[in-house]
């Protein structure tokens, strides 16, 4: 019977072993998989302009100075003005999270906080991500 109890724990220590591996491999994936965020914003008519400039000041800073900044595309309705599109894509949920803490970031944040009517964010799955560059 002893014997039976420690080929037991021998084999329940290595499930555990066999699931920890395993789910530290799919963190480990998941951290490198890229992150992609569209956000929907609402702009106050009257700062549009304001807005823009602040907007793309901050996308241009966020690409040249972060390497986990992979794209920021910014566009608006062209019946709508007001109603502007981000799509972000990061390198990874931690580059997202490192962004939000940049000079650059918590500049434009606090820049358009009073031009800013609404904001939805909405985090994608990407199908696909492809590009022609130039």
């Amino acid at each position: 019977m002893k014997k039976r109890t420690n080929a037991h724990r021998y084999n329940l220590l290595l499930v555990l072993i066999l699931l920890f591996t395993s789910f530290s491999n799919n963190a480990v994936a998941q951290d490198n998989k890229p992150y992609v965020r569209i956000a929907k914003i609402l702009i106050d008519s009257a700062q549009l302009e304001s807005y823009n400039a602040a907007l793309k000041e901050h996308a241009e800073a966020a690409v040249s100075k972060e390497p986990g900044v992979r794209t920021l595309y910014a566009v608006y309705d062209k019946e709508h003005p007001t109603h502007v599109t981000v799509f972000e894509i990061y390198a990874s949920l931690a580059a997202y999270q490192s962004h939000i803490q940049t000079p650059h970031f918590l500049k434009y944040k606090s820049t358009v906080k009073n031009m800013v009517k609404s904001l939805e964010l909405t985090d994608v799955i990407p199908i696909a991500l492809e590009a022609k560059l130039k």
